[in-house]
């Protein structure tokens, strides 16, 4: 059974927006929202191999103080151990902190929490353009599709214009937009932003790509939720 991200109010608001921006305009706007653009399985990696290594490189540095503490541990009872069984120890020490750092980072708040804006942004913007070029690039005949993606637990969102739109509107013109949707999203209003985005949108397609004498609605209305 697919969990829905969003209330149907929120895909009837988002679904009715884009129907009344598209009024004014031969510019098609598709609306897409999804739980999560990736599972930063690499990132979890990198945070356990460095904890890991971290762990492993305090324990070399300082010798004494760990043998001692596996003497405390053991009774005084402990045989001394040569350098094989030593450096055998040190990478098992490694191995278990690695597991556990991975057995934590399973958790996804956590991972989310831990993986720099830079790379949450960066897959976040891979995800809407793979998602228009699957769904919205070159889908109509003026090339004039445009994508609003909507990443929640990243709380992130972009928006990617076809080759029309692109030669005519700079990224930063959509800035109002953004900044509108993300403030209501923060808020748990995912709904209410997307729609308030698709308006902003709306005004400038119109000035740039006013409504023809035909205006055919090449792409859907309804927000698709992943």
């Amino acid at each position: 059974m697919k969990v829905s991200h969003v209330s149907e109010a929120d895909h009837d608001i988002v679904t009715n927006a884009v129907a009344a921006a598209e009024q004014d305009t031969s510019g098609e706007i598709v609306t897409v929202i999804a739980a999560q653009s990736n599972d930063y399985d690499d990132v979890a990696l990198v945070w356990a191999s460095v904890v890991a290594f971290l762990a492993m490189s305090v324990v070399a540095l300082f010798p004494d103080f760990y043998q001692g503490l596996y003497y405390r541990i053991s009774g005084g009872w402990g045989h001394e151990l040569t350098a094989n069984q030593w450096l055998g120890t040190v990478i098992a020490f490694g191995v278990l902190k690695w597991i556990g750092v991975w057995l934590i980072l399973l958790w996804r708040p956590v991972r989310l929490w831990l993986t720099p804006r830079a790379i949450l942004a960066g897959r976040v913007r891979a995800r809407a353009i793979d998602l228009f070029k699957v769904g919205t690039e070159a889908k109509t005949l003026g090339r004039t599709g445009v994508l609003l993606y909507v990443s929640l637990r990243e709380h992130r969102a972009d928006i990617v214009a076809d080759e029309a739109i692109a030669a005519k509107v700079a990224p930063e013109v959509w800035g109002d937009a953004m900044a509108a949707l993300i403030d209501l999203v923060r808020k748990g209003r995912p709904g209410e932003g997307m729609a308030e985005a698709v308006r902003q949108m709306g005004v400038v397609l119109a000035e740039h790509f006013p409504r023809g004498s035909e205006n055919p609605n090449e792409l859907p209305d309804r927000l698709i939720e992943l």
